[in-house]
């Protein structure tokens, strides 16, 4: 599948350079960054939670846990973990699992943790939408997709 259309579509839109960097097929967060030889502090992972107005993409290293007592707290309403038939409806055009954490790509709400070591890294790695391609840029491009998502503190290192 290689890219996401939509993911494509809006990065190319804001004009941000990236490389496409392939790797064995992997199920989860942290064996895709094994499979990539990627740290999985540089890799961004996106995590689908819902509340009564809709979806909301958490955004933060695969090597970090979402703090969701924290999220409630920053939020200031209760959200939870959406199921995979959310996953599908919001992320049509990636294979389940295989979520990008750009969620204003699909007209999500996102959030991020800049205290967490993606919001200091050179260089960051994230999911292009299947379980075998990376999207790879820089941490500046990152910060500048990153700039219309709201920011607050609600992961912790695994």
């Amino acid at each position: 599948m290689a890219i996401a259309k939509k993911l494509k579509k809006y990065l190319k839109q804001r004009d941000i350079k990236y490389k496409v960097v392939t790797h064995p097929h992997s199920e989860y967060s942290m064996e895709t960054a094994e499979m990539a030889h990627v740290h999985g502090d540089a890799l961004a992972k996106g995590v689908l939670v819902r509340d009564y107005e809709g979806y909301l993409l958490v955004v933060l290293p695969a090597d970090y846990h979402v703090e969701l007592e924290s999220l409630h707290k920053l939020l200031r309403k209760e959200v939870l973990m959406a199921d995979e038939a959310a996953l599908e409806e919001v992320f049509g055009d990636c294979e389940p699992g295989a979520v990008p954490p750009i969620g204003m790509a699909y007209g999500v709400k996102t959030i991020w943790d800049p205290t967490s070591s993606l919001g200091k890294l050179d260089e960051v790695f994230f999911e292009a939408g299947d379980h075998e391609t990376l999207v790879q840029m820089s941490g500046v491009q990152f910060h500048e997709l990153m700039a219309p998502a709201e920011r607050g503190e609600f992961s912790h290192h695994i």
